[in-house]
């Protein structure tokens, strides 16, 4: 399977890239994709239990998005990591403005200075207030991707039913398509599980050819509580509600070392879980051997990215060409309000 990050490309008309979600949530389209026969199935989301195997783990991220862009006029300050109550990391716009050691007047008695620019451009600020004061509030901002327009009004949808732990930069997008109801629904048959992933920096990084050789993406924080993993213990079948859940749950299987026979194992033989927290830049890519996901769910995502080339591994790079060439010629809609894919 390719590696050539070219071979990650596609034409998608502008019209297919959704502005908003469907109404109601669950409304949205959804591919089913069976990796055994090649068969490709249009249905509609809240039908997914039609397709799921029976008795999966359906493996949710419960992360909340934060409010972290801050826009004072034509000046933005996209908070990526606070460091203490007064100082972050941020991705600025314009960079010609935030120099090293200026201070910058953000608002009416908000100010920030410069004190530190790393290689990527990331600033280090220093406000003069505290990050979490009220004074900020009104200049705080839902982080909708690029491709979207801004629209506050949206900020409630660009957050899953079970959002429950703030601390991410995007939203975990698979997730948006269930309702409370179709949750309801879904755990009369099936085991919901949840997992943390904050979502950061590699999702808004350009994929680089030398990202691809090193193996490796930004680190992002995640969590796997006591009770979560003896759910996972307990499952015969996962199925992965996003790429956050994916390397969420591969990251906690290779953080107990590299060699797999060594690893505790259930009576099928299958990867066994414990509690884990940490950070992981773990880069799925063509060629990893999935050692916890059986099945996955996830939306379309945009050419040359690292959660495109994580699904070719899952479902081969060739299907997923094949697959996304008949999203577009049947109008699917793409991106993070887009309509989603099941991958059996």
């Amino acid at each position: 399977m390719s590696t050539n990050l070219d071979d990650y490309n596609f034409d998608l008309p502008e019209k297919l890239i959704a502005q908003q979600p469907a109404n109601p949530r669950d409304a949205a389209r959804l591919l089913v994709y069976n990796r055994t026969s090649g068969k490709i199935t249009d249905a509609i989301f809240r039908d997914i239990e039609n397709f799921l195997p029976a008795h999966t783990t359906l493996v949710i991220n419960n992360a909340k998005v934060d409010k972290c862009r801050l826009r004072f006029g034509s000046m933005e300050v996209f908070v990526l990591e606070t460091i203490n109550d007064v100082t972050v990391r941020a991705l600025i716009k314009p960079g010609a403005k935030f120099k090293l050691d200026k201070t910058i007047t953000l608002a009416e008695d908000i100010e920030v200075k410069v004190t530190g620019i790393d290689g990527e451009g990331i600033r280090t600020l220093v406000f003069n207030c505290p990050v979490d004061d009220p004074r900020l509030d009104e200049y705080r901002l839902t982080p909708l991707p690029p491709y979207i327009a801004q629209n506050e009004q949206l900020a409630a949808e660009y957050q899953t039913v079970y959002a429950e732990r703030s601390g991410s930069k995007a939203a975990p997008t698979a997730g948006l398509h269930f309702t409370p109801d179709l949750l309801a629904q879904l755990k009369q048959k099936h085991t919901l599980a949840e997992i943390t992933l904050d979502v950061g920096l590699g999702t808004f990084a350009p994929l680089r050819p030398e990202s691809i050789t090193a193996g490796h993406l930004h680190a992002e924080t995640f969590e796997i509580s006591e009770a979560t993993a003896e759910i996972l213990n307990r499952a015969t079948h996962l199925t992965a509600v996003g790429t956050t859940s994916v390397r969420t749950l591969e990251s906690a299987a290779i953080e107990r070392g590299t060699d797999l026979e060594a690893r505790p194992t259930g009576m099928d033989g299958k990867q066994r879980f414990e509690a884990a927290s940490g950070s992981t830049g773990i880069f799925i890519q063509p060629g990893y051997q999935f050692k916890a996901v059986d099945a996955l769910i996830t939306n379309f995502h945009l050419p040359k990215t690292s959660l495109l080339m994580l699904v070719a591994a899952f479902m081969g790079f060739d299907s997923m060409m094949h697959c996304y060439d008949h999203a577009i010629k049947n109008d699917y809609r793409f991106y993070s309000f887009g309509d989603a894919m099941l991958i059996l």
